[in-house]
């Protein structure tokens, strides 16, 4: 029998690898992180946080705790005139928030270290190897070269990834955008509208308060193309802020300020073996809409208990294949997402110019355009594939439906990382019993609800409005054997008296 250090080793110690870790902690399986850095960075490039993001965080019990460090919006605006109203969002979270990265991984690793999760820190990866059983990493520690063995490995350690690299998987794509500044300073005059992204002839500005006093300002000057290795002065930044922003912000106490360039990547397969790549190690695009951060835990939220049930043995056949099916093509949405909105703001002509400005007015003319648009950047559109016939909702994020009993709503429900059947008490489902080690009952406060099993990850595997029992019951029998990998000939049985076929 092989001898395995772990069960899943994380590479990363940023908010997708610190969620992942939490998420299979939290489900019994030993996992450990390794991450290059000696210690926990105070600078970071991602800071919004938004709805569909938090619901996830809500899920682990950890989103007021977050909501806490920083500052909610309930607009954005975007190009100077384009207010987007987040707060219609059908959420609990109808806002987004901004606060620096450092605490996201704060929150974070205070629940995987509750949870037992061990990070290891200035361990630099240096090399991989995979055979049918595991996977051996050997890393770099104060010099000395370690080897540990798990059976499974997540490669979560951004855009330069070493995992990426040592699998051989390219990262295709193209750059975006050139010297775009970054600044973290306080403001003698903020603007009227405290975040948004701005623009003019020149480029753009986008600003966001952290709640301190401090603000992040990203910047773009077309007229100044430097290589990113090439020094920023605060002037530089203040002169394309006042040139879009039309007034002098007065930017002074500067924490931060770098320059960098952007790209718009993605590799081709998320899993290659027992090797799993996630957040900016799978897919990369520029900073409009803050997407990174935000798409990267969404991968770990979906992961982690696929994972958890192969570590357990009792995933079902290519239930780890989904994880590349389901994420590869929100990854490449939002490179799509990211892109156009980067596009606009970079509009060179004055024909692009002009298409820009008349947003505003397609956007209030025609309010589901409005809705597509605000949904797509908070990640509430967010939807996997099901298969032909499905009830509508197969696929879509769950809502955060009332409940009686325990959990006074789905997302507390979801929190012991189970699946929730939602259905009223006396379904012949519940009566005639649930396997309760992966599924959990929880009634509705609305019986106008249709019966639906949750994932762990918030969304809907089977739903059904079906009036006759035994047509829900082998819908649902068959929804556990494809998820939760139970016999599509025992989990559920039927009202006493009633035989099922099959």
């Amino acid at each position: 029998m092989a001898l395995f250090d772990t069960d899943v080793l994380i590479v990363g110690a940023g908010p997708t690898g610190l969620l992942l870790a939490g998420d299979l902690a939290a489900r019994g399986v030993a996992c450990m992180i390794v991450d290059r850095e000696p210690r926990g960075s105070k600078l970071s490039r991602a800071f919004v946080v938004h709805a569909r993001t938090l619901e996830q965080l809500d899920a682990r019990g950890v989103a007021d705790e977050l909501i806490e460090t920083g500052v909610t919006f309930g607009t954005m605006t975007f190009f100077g005139n384009l207010e987007l109203d987040l707060s219609r969002l059908r959420s609990r979270f109808p806002f987004l928030l901004c606060t620096p990265q450092y605490n996201t991984e704060h929150v974070l690793e205070n629940r995987a270290s509750r949870l037992g999760v061990e990070v290891m820190r200035g361990a630099e990866v240096v090399g991989l190897h995979q055979d049918a059983d595991g996977v051996d990493v050997s890393m770099r520690v104060d010099g000395t070269i370690h080897t540990r063995r798990a059976k499974f490995v997540v490669g979560a350690d951004g855009v330069r990834s070493v995992v990426r690299d040592a699998l051989g998987v390219p990262f295709l794509g193209r750059s975006a955008v050139d010297s775009v500044m970054l600044a973290d300073v306080h403001l003698s005059r903020p603007p009227a509208r405290e975040l948004g992204l701005y623009t003019g002839p020149e480029g753009f500005c986008f600003i966001a308060p952290f709640g301190d006093g401090r603000y992040r300002i990203i910047a773009w000057d077309r007229r100044r193309q430097l290589p990113s290795s090439a020094p920023v002065s605060l002037q530089e930044v203040s002169d394309i802020a006042r040139s879009v922003m039309g007034g002098d912000l007065g930017l002074h106490d500067v924490r931060w300020l770098t320059r960098f360039h952007s790209d718009e990547r993605q590799v081709p397969r998320y899993r290659m073996g027992r090797v799993f790549l996630a957040g900016d190690a799978a897919h990369v695009h520029s900073p409009a809409g803050g997407q990174g951060m935000n798409t990267g835990m969404q991968d770990a939220a979906n992961l982690g208990w696929k994972l958890a049930a192969a570590v357990q043995g009792w995933a079902p056949d290519g239930l780890l294949d989904t994880y590349h099916a389901e994420r590869h093509p929100v990854g490449s949405m939002i490179v799509r997402l990211s892109g156009r909105l980067l596009t606009t703001a970079l509009a060179r002509t004055r024909r692009a110019r002009v298409a820009r400005a008349t947003l505003p007015i397609i956007m209030n003319r025609f309010p589901p355009a409005a809705r597509r648009l605000r949904e797509a950047v908070s990640g509430l559109a967010i939807s996997y594939s099901a298969p032909r016939g499905s009830h509508p909702l197969v696929g879509r994020r769950a809502p955060d439906v009332l409940l009686t009993g325990d959990a006074s709503r789905l997302y507390e429900a979801l929190r012991d990382g189970r699946f929730v059947l939602l259905a009223p008490a006396d379904e012949p489902a519940v009566t005639g019993g649930l396997p309760p080690a992966r599924v959990r009952h929880a009634t509705p406060r609305s019986a106008r609800l249709p019966s639906m099993l949750v994932r762990p990850d918030g969304y809907i595997a089977w739903a059904s409005t079906a009036a006759d029992p035994a047509t829900r019951i082998l819908g649902l029998r068959s929804a556990l054997a494809e998820w939760c990998g139970l016999p599509p000939e025992s989990p559920v049985p039927g009202p006493v008296g009633t035989r099922l076929p099959g």
